[in-house]
């Protein structure tokens, strides 16, 4: 069992108190170690938000540093941290959040090479990245694995979020689907323009990357009913949440 201190205690009383998660909740919250890929646009909230929560151990992977034009969005950073590397500059964040965390930093380029080994340290990995190789890398790492991944991608005004757990099965005894049956194949290279050459409105990035962390406190609790088989689709501009449920191919 792993005991809160009375400090704990008090910090995390709102989610003691909730009969959804309790004491025992918590405390599989404080066991717990996700792995963030990316302390961008989506992993900024992810971390804020699973550093508050209590999560015991944060891993952070990112070879790049903070830029200027980075803070519009990716709201862990700030001024001060520019020229700073993203995964120091989130520690020191989480660290002014959360003392109690523990924060592993993993400055270098995940890879359908590096990402198994990785992985497989971790209870569950939040995917924040912004480019297709390395989403795939990830999928495929965590459904070797056997890692639930909390996968998600925004647009200019747009986002979505899932869960992946492909090694297990469903309510109907069916396989669950994997990134793959969702997304069988990368879109042409060019295709899909990045943030830099689209543009991005940052407040996106905080209710696509606030819903991610929401989702891992689900997993780690055992509340709820994760989004497993199902895309939930954000529409900034019309307000709109819609849902596609998809299935194992």
């Amino acid at each position: 069992m792993t005991t809160l201190t009375d400090e704990e205690l008090e910090r995390y009383a709102r989610h003691i108190v909730l009969p959804e998660i309790g004491g025992a909740g918590q405390q599989r919250l404080k066991r717990a170690r996700v792995l963030i890929i990316g302390a961008g646009g989506l992993g900024a909230p992810v971390l804020e938000y699973l550093a508050a929560a209590g999560v015991g151990t944060l891993g952070i992977v990112d070879d790049d540093n903070v830029s200027l034009s980075n803070l519009q969005r990716q709201v862990i950073h700030g001024t001060d941290t520019v020229g700073m590397a993203k995964t120091d500059s989130a520690r020191d964040a989480i660290a002014s959040i959360n003392p109690n965390v523990a924060v592993e930093l993993h400055k270098f380029r995940l890879t359908a090479d590096n990402a198994p080994a990785l992985i497989t340290c971790y209870d569950i990995v939040v995917d924040g990245s912004d480019n297709f190789e390395t989403r795939y890398a990830v999928a495929d790492a965590c459904a070797a694995g056997k890692r639930p991944l909390v996968h998600a991608a925004v647009g200019r005004f747009d986002g979505s979020v899932t869960v992946l757990k492909p090694f297990e099965t469903g309510a109907d005894g069916k396989p669950n689907p994997s990134y793959r049956d969702l997304f069988p194949e990368a879109p042409p290279p060019g295709l899909v323009p990045s943030c830099a050459v689209a543009g991005i409105v940052g407040a996106i990035t905080g209710v696509i990357g606030t819903l991610q962390a929401m989702e891992t406190i689900k997993l780690i609790t055992g509340i709820g009913e994760p989004l497993i088989g199902r895309l939930l689709l954000y529409d900034a501009l019309a307000a709109r949440f819609d849902i596609i449920r998809y299935k194992r191919n």
